[in-house]
């Protein structure tokens, strides 16, 4: 490596991971936040066997797992204008990876949630609780001890994700590489650096899966 990408790696380096701290990490908590909103109430929904939202959960899961994440930033952002709703760049990544996330958990948590016994919700009704009592005091937390590995790997996968959104103008780490690379003309560099920055997140990321892992049997 030779000193002129040296010194361009090092001042791409905070140029770099800034854009990452303020803008790809609030991405991807506001987004994993809302998804798995999504994804416990389409679970929930499927679960219970209501049968006029059960279909339109199963529907919004076939859709958003059958489409291409990049096409559903696109649909948003630059198609819906044609509607006459125009949402900016920041919003419209926030809806989506919540929506694409929440598509994927819901399953996730749906397997969980099918995976307790039966014979815990019975004896729930047996000790007087009501089913959604049940739910909140019994199945759901066997089952997210379950999901958590699967979520956390959602979560992960979803920091990755988040490069795709400088498709629609949003300057988060793989945009401020773009730049840099096209100003300094060493796109082989800059790339593997921001590779790299997204690598560190997702170690600590894994690091903190792996602790909380062990900690999740004292609770």
């Amino acid at each position: 490596m030779n000193e002129r990408i040296l010194r361009i790696l090092i001042e791409s380096f905070w140029q770099i991971l800034l854009p990452g701290l303020t803008m790809t990490i609030p991405l991807t908590i506001l987004s994993f936040t809302f998804g798995l909103i999504l994804a416990l109430l389409a679970a929930l929904v499927q679960v219970a066997e209501i049968r006029v939202l059960k279909p339109i959960a199963r529907f919004y899961i076939w859709v958003i797992r059958g489409t291409p994440l990049l096409v559903q930033l696109f649909v948003i952002f630059y198609g819906l204008p044609s509607l006459g709703i125009i949402l900016d760049a920041f919003p419209s990544a926030v809806i989506v990876f919540s929506v694409n996330t929440g598509a994927y958990a819901a399953e996730t948590i749906r397997a969980a949630m099918e995976s307790v016994p039966r014979g815990q919700l019975e004896a729930g009704y047996c000790a007087g609780l009501t089913y959604a009592q049940t739910m909140r005091r019994i199945i759901l937390p066997q089952a997210m001890r379950t999901a958590f590995a699967p979520l956390s790997n959602s979560l992960i996968s979803l920091v990755k994700d988040t490069s795709l959104a400088a498709n629609i103008t949003i300057l988060e780490m793989f945009m401020a590489s773009q730049r840099i690379a096209a100003r300094t003309y060493e796109p082989f560099a800059l790339y593997c650096e921001v590779g790299l920055i997204y690598l560190l997140f997702c170690t600590v990321l894994t690091a903190l899966q792996r602790r909380l892992e062990k900690k999740m049997p004292q609770y």
